[in-house]
């Protein structure tokens, strides 16, 4: 007897990020085709693809322009190793890399996705030390609650234990400094008393031990995966300082927050901060292909230009680097940023976003509301007035998803936490429809708690 798809699923799979005992007898949706910011599964039921497919979809799915992009490659050639070799693509989607990212980055390293690129931009920050000859700058600093990929060394620098702890004996130490999450400010402050008092941790640290450090990894202005924490930018200004004042390099994973997600290009753009790397992906490639790039400095390249034999060759790279497919979707993808002022016409929907918002601060359990760009999250809790949180066994966030796959919207949750991270190609209509369906779902979810 033929197994049903689903029969298959059960019997092969294993799917990330999800306990698999949840679907012992309950079906993953099964989606057979995909338009715009919607999803569309086998009975034909429609889905607003409200986080973009896991961050990384931002001018709709099919568009037009990437894919003939890649059908156009395809027709030529597939994959070709990036060792000794070279394409166009590959050139072009660097250039145009440079083009829209901080003036001092001019440098591109592709890989394949973000985890790798944090952990490219790691290991050129520690080599750079040594081969700069301040070989005991060896050591990292990154937030609480950051995430910048599941691989080792991106989980060492990671601040989510629900992640990282069951492989805790295996990472690196790096020191962690507590995150800006105003909502649960660990100082007993709130942004209209506050004087930064969650930099100064850092700030005593890079003062001690600033000749060991090599360098601090955080997510520009949103924490994603700890919660969709959003902080300002004076405290990411003043990161960028230290760095500069200090002399370490200043990573940043704009790995989920890049490519228009805050309004502007970059997350990094609204502040005075200046990178010494830049980690991307997901948006690269409108999420077609898998594809990341690390961009860095003149001055971090230099020191490993120089003769074979003085070994400061960077020794990394992956079988798929560079492939053409992937970064010809990136070249269309960027020209879509250009030829359609993608950024320029998201303006009014986040101002529509962050107006509309507002609204479910009134809903019982909603404890915080916070926006950047076309990010929003709502924040649930058991008591308003204490922020006592929900447990982890409650699976609040999970109740608000499976309530809104029944009316079509994924609300895909981070805890206790439920987000939109919106295509930059939605439309009003569709922001004010996704708006209304997202207060039905967790306005009915919610009164259900009481």
């Amino acid at each position: 007897m033929q197994l049903s798809l689903f029969e298959m699923d059960r019997k092969y799979l294993w799917h990330p990020s999800t306990q698999m005992k949840d679907f012992e007898t309950e079906d993953h949706v099964l989606i057979t085709r995909a338009d715009g910011i919607r999803l569309y599964d086998a009975n034909g039921k429609a889905y607003y693809d409200t986080i973009s497919s896991w961050w990384c979809n931002v001018h709709g799915h099919n568009h037009p322009k990437v894919k003939e992009a890649i059908k156009s490659q395809l027709d030529r050639f597939d994959h070709v190793l990036f060792a000794g070799l070279t394409h166009e693509n590959a050139i072009r989607a660097a250039e145009m890399l440079v083009q829209v990212t901080p003036q001092r980055l001019c440098k591109v390293f592709f890989s394949d996705n973000g985890s790798t690129a944090c952990e490219i931009a790691l290991k050129m920050s520690y080599q750079y030390w040594k081969n700069s000859g301040k070989e005991q700058k060896q050591e990292f600093v990154a937030l609480e609650l950051g995430y910048h990929g599941d691989t080792i060394g991106a989980m060492s620098v990671g601040g989510t234990s629900l992640f990282d702890s069951p492989f805790s004996t295996l990472l690196f130490r790096a020191h962690k400094v507590p995150s800006p999450y105003c909502y649960r400010c660990r100082f007993g402050k709130s942004r209209d008393n506050c004087e930064l008092d969650c930099i100064k941790p850092l700030e005593e640290l890079l003062r001690a031990r600033n000749g060991q450090i090599a360098g601090i990894i955080l997510e520009p202005l949103v924490q994603g995966a700890g919660g969709m924490i959003i902080y300002p930018v004076e405290y990411l200004n003043e990161v960028g300082r230290l760095a500069r004042e200090y002399g370490v390099h200043l990573i940043a994973d704009e790995v989920a927050v890049g490519f228009g997600r805050t309004g502007k290009m970059f997350a990094t753009e609204f502040s005075t901060a200046e990178p010494d790397f830049m980690c991307v992906s997901k948006g690269l490639t409108n999420g077609c292909l898998p594809l990341a790039a690390t961009i860095t400095t003149q001055e971090v390249y230099d020191a490993f230009y120089d003769d074979y034999e003085k070994n400061k060759t960077f020794y990394h790279g992956h079988t798929f680097t560079a492939n053409p497919l992937a970064t010809a979707a990136a070249v269309a993808s960027l020209q879509v940023f250009q030829e359609e002022d993608t950024i320029e016409k998201s303006a009014s929907k986040i101002a529509c976003l962050h107006q509309e918002m507002e609204r479910f601060r009134e809903l019982p359990h909603v404890g915080d509301v916070r926006c950047k760009g076309m990010i929003a999250a709502l924040e649930l809790v058991r008591d308003k007035d204490t922020t006592e949180p929900f447990t982890f066994e409650e699976r609040v966030g999970w109740r608000v998803y499976q309530e809104g796959l029944k009316t079509g919207i994924i609300l895909r949750p981070l805890g206790n936490v439920n987000y939109l991270f919106l295509p930059l190609c939605i439309t009003q209509d569709e922001l004010a429809d996704v708006l209304q369906l997202m207060h039905e779902v967790v306005s009915n979810t919610v009164q259900n708690l009481e």
